[in-house]
Protein backbone atom coordinates (compact mmCIF):
# COMPACT_ATOMS: atom_id res chain seq x y z
CA UNK A 1 0.00 0.00 0.00
CA UNK A 2 1.27 3.46 -0.86
CA UNK A 3 0.97 6.34 1.60
CA UNK A 4 -1.42 8.25 -0.61
CA UNK A 5 -3.69 5.18 -0.87
CA UNK A 6 -3.75 4.91 2.93
CA UNK A 7 -4.49 8.62 3.23
CA UNK A 8 -7.32 8.40 0.69
CA UNK A 9 -8.89 5.63 2.77
CA UNK A 10 -8.45 7.61 5.99
CA UNK A 11 -9.86 10.79 4.40
CA UNK A 12 -12.97 8.81 3.42
CA UNK A 13 -13.34 7.41 6.96
CA UNK A 14 -12.77 10.51 9.06
CA UNK A 15 -15.05 13.33 10.04
CA UNK A 16 -13.03 13.29 13.22
CA UNK A 17 -10.51 15.79 14.51
CA UNK A 18 -7.41 14.68 12.58
CA UNK A 19 -3.88 15.68 13.62
CA UNK A 20 -1.40 15.05 10.81
CA UNK A 21 2.37 14.82 10.81
CA UNK A 22 4.48 17.19 8.75
CA UNK A 23 6.07 17.07 5.30
CA UNK A 24 4.94 14.59 2.63
CA UNK A 25 2.12 13.14 4.74
CA UNK A 26 0.47 16.54 5.23
CA UNK A 27 0.95 17.46 1.58
CA UNK A 28 -0.45 14.16 0.32
CA UNK A 29 -3.47 14.27 2.64
CA UNK A 30 -4.21 17.85 1.59
CA UNK A 31 -3.97 16.82 -2.06
CA UNK A 32 -6.44 13.98 -1.49
CA UNK A 33 -8.80 16.03 0.67
CA UNK A 34 -8.04 19.32 2.38
CA UNK A 35 -10.55 19.79 5.14
CA UNK A 36 -11.18 22.02 8.14
CA UNK A 37 -10.98 19.00 10.45
CA UNK A 38 -7.32 18.47 9.49
CA UNK A 39 -4.70 20.00 11.76
CA UNK A 40 -1.47 19.81 9.77
CA UNK A 41 1.56 20.07 12.03
CA UNK A 42 3.92 21.77 9.63
CA UNK A 43 7.55 21.75 10.79
CA UNK A 44 6.61 19.97 14.02
CA UNK A 45 8.11 16.52 13.59
CA UNK A 46 7.45 14.16 16.48
CA UNK A 47 4.49 16.02 17.96
CA UNK A 48 1.41 14.32 16.50
CA UNK A 49 1.08 11.94 19.45
CA UNK A 50 1.51 14.74 21.96
CA UNK A 51 -1.00 17.08 20.30
CA UNK A 52 -3.53 14.31 19.63
CA UNK A 53 -3.27 13.02 23.21
CA UNK A 54 -3.73 16.50 24.65
CA UNK A 55 -6.69 17.15 22.37
CA UNK A 56 -8.28 13.81 23.25
CA UNK A 57 -7.91 14.56 26.95
CA UNK A 58 -9.45 18.01 26.55
CA UNK A 59 -12.56 16.91 24.63
CA UNK A 60 -15.66 15.39 26.10
CA UNK A 61 -15.89 11.66 25.44
CA UNK A 62 -19.04 12.30 23.39
CA UNK A 63 -16.82 13.74 20.64
CA UNK A 64 -15.54 11.39 17.94
CA UNK A 65 -12.12 9.91 18.52
CA UNK A 66 -9.18 12.17 17.83
CA UNK A 67 -7.22 10.59 15.01
CA UNK A 68 -3.48 11.19 14.80
CA UNK A 69 -1.69 10.31 11.57
CA UNK A 70 1.99 9.79 12.24
CA UNK A 71 5.07 8.50 10.41
CA UNK A 72 7.62 6.07 11.81
CA UNK A 73 10.52 8.53 11.67
CA UNK A 74 8.46 11.17 13.41
CA UNK A 75 7.23 8.77 16.10
CA UNK A 76 10.79 7.62 16.73
CA UNK A 77 11.77 11.25 17.29
CA UNK A 78 9.35 11.38 20.24
CA UNK A 79 8.60 7.79 21.30
CA UNK A 80 7.59 9.00 24.78
CA UNK A 81 4.10 9.64 23.40
CA UNK A 82 3.43 5.90 23.57
CA UNK A 83 3.95 5.41 27.32
CA UNK A 84 2.36 8.81 27.97
CA UNK A 85 -0.76 7.87 26.00
CA UNK A 86 -0.84 4.45 27.63
CA UNK A 87 -0.54 5.95 31.09
CA UNK A 88 -3.06 8.77 30.61
CA UNK A 89 -5.30 6.43 28.61
CA UNK A 90 -7.78 8.82 26.96
CA UNK A 91 -10.82 6.89 25.73
CA UNK A 92 -11.04 8.81 22.48
CA UNK A 93 -7.58 8.56 20.89
CA UNK A 94 -6.63 6.63 17.78
CA UNK A 95 -3.08 6.94 16.46
CA UNK A 96 -2.47 5.69 12.91
CA UNK A 97 1.18 4.98 12.17
CA UNK A 98 2.09 4.98 8.48
CA UNK A 99 5.35 3.04 8.64
CA UNK A 100 7.47 3.03 5.49
CA UNK A 101 10.75 2.33 7.27
CA UNK A 102 12.41 5.51 6.04
CA UNK A 103 12.57 9.25 6.48
CA UNK A 104 10.70 9.95 3.27
CA UNK A 105 11.43 13.65 3.16
CA UNK A 106 15.18 13.32 3.59
CA UNK A 107 16.26 10.95 0.87
CA UNK A 108 14.76 7.75 2.29
CA UNK A 109 17.33 7.28 5.03
CA UNK A 110 16.28 4.21 7.05
CA UNK A 111 14.55 4.52 10.42
CA UNK A 112 14.79 1.92 13.21
CA UNK A 113 11.37 0.49 12.38
CA UNK A 114 12.81 -2.44 10.40
CA UNK A 115 14.09 -3.86 13.70
CA UNK A 116 11.90 -2.12 16.29
CA UNK A 117 8.26 -3.17 16.06
CA UNK A 118 6.40 0.02 16.96
CA UNK A 119 3.06 -1.79 17.18
CA UNK A 120 4.45 -4.17 19.82
CA UNK A 121 5.96 -1.20 21.63
CA UNK A 122 2.54 0.49 21.74
CA UNK A 123 0.88 -2.72 22.95
CA UNK A 124 3.48 -3.10 25.69
CA UNK A 125 2.55 0.29 27.15
CA UNK A 126 -1.22 -0.11 27.12
CA UNK A 127 -2.55 0.66 23.65
CA UNK A 128 -5.00 -1.62 21.85
CA UNK A 129 -3.29 -2.36 18.55
CA UNK A 130 -3.99 -3.67 15.08
CA UNK A 131 -1.60 -3.97 12.16
CA UNK A 132 -2.05 -4.19 8.42
CA UNK A 133 -0.30 -3.69 5.10
CA UNK A 134 -3.32 -3.33 2.82
CA UNK A 135 -5.97 -0.69 2.18
CA UNK A 136 -8.79 -3.11 2.98
CA UNK A 137 -7.00 -4.14 6.17
CA UNK A 138 -6.58 -0.49 7.09
CA UNK A 139 -10.29 0.17 6.68
CA UNK A 140 -11.23 -2.89 8.73
CA UNK A 141 -8.72 -2.21 11.53
CA UNK A 142 -9.70 1.45 11.66
CA UNK A 143 -13.36 0.51 12.11
CA UNK A 144 -12.48 -1.97 14.86
CA UNK A 145 -10.34 0.52 16.74
CA UNK A 146 -13.08 3.16 16.66
CA UNK A 147 -15.04 0.92 19.03
CA UNK A 148 -12.20 0.54 21.53
CA UNK A 149 -12.21 2.45 24.81
CA UNK A 150 -8.77 3.75 25.65
CA UNK A 151 -5.87 4.57 23.37
CA UNK A 152 -5.83 2.67 20.08
CA UNK A 153 -2.91 2.22 17.69
CA UNK A 154 -3.12 1.20 14.04
CA UNK A 155 0.25 0.12 12.65
CA UNK A 156 0.05 0.31 8.84
CA UNK A 157 3.05 -0.84 6.85
CA UNK A 158 3.32 1.17 3.64
CA UNK A 159 5.72 1.32 0.71
CA UNK A 160 8.59 3.77 0.79
CA UNK A 161 8.35 6.73 -1.55
CA UNK A 162 6.35 9.91 -1.88
CA UNK A 163 3.55 10.52 -4.37
CA UNK A 164 4.79 12.53 -7.33
CA UNK A 165 3.46 15.91 -8.46
CA UNK A 166 2.10 16.91 -5.06
CA UNK A 167 2.25 20.64 -4.40
CA UNK A 168 3.74 22.09 -1.25
CA UNK A 169 1.30 22.91 1.51
CA UNK A 170 1.66 26.67 1.80
CA UNK A 171 -1.20 27.46 4.17
CA UNK A 172 -0.02 29.60 7.07
CA UNK A 173 0.10 27.50 10.28
CA UNK A 174 -1.93 30.15 12.13
CA UNK A 175 -4.65 29.89 9.49
CA UNK A 176 -4.63 26.08 9.78
CA UNK A 177 -5.01 26.29 13.55
CA UNK A 178 -7.76 28.92 13.32
CA UNK A 179 -9.86 26.96 10.86
CA UNK A 180 -9.39 23.72 12.81
CA UNK A 181 -10.41 25.41 16.07
CA UNK A 182 -13.43 27.02 14.43
CA UNK A 183 -14.48 23.67 12.93
CA UNK A 184 -14.09 21.95 16.29
CA UNK A 185 -16.22 24.56 18.08
CA UNK A 186 -18.92 24.61 15.38
CA UNK A 187 -19.22 20.87 14.83
CA UNK A 188 -18.53 19.58 18.32
CA UNK A 189 -19.52 22.53 20.49
CA UNK A 190 -20.78 20.35 23.33
CA UNK A 191 -17.46 18.53 23.48
CA UNK A 192 -15.29 21.66 23.59
CA UNK A 193 -14.73 23.40 26.90
CA UNK A 194 -15.60 27.09 26.89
Amino acid sequence: MKRIEALQALADLTGHPVVVTCAATSRELASVKDSDNHLYLLDAMGLVGSVATGLALSLDTSAPKVVGIEGDGSLLMNPNVLPTGGYLAPDNLLLVLLDNGVYGSTGDLPTYSSRIDLGRLAAAVGWTTRSTATVDGLKTAFGELLTVRGPAFLHARIEAGNAQGIEKLLIDPVTITDRFTRWLREVHASAVAA
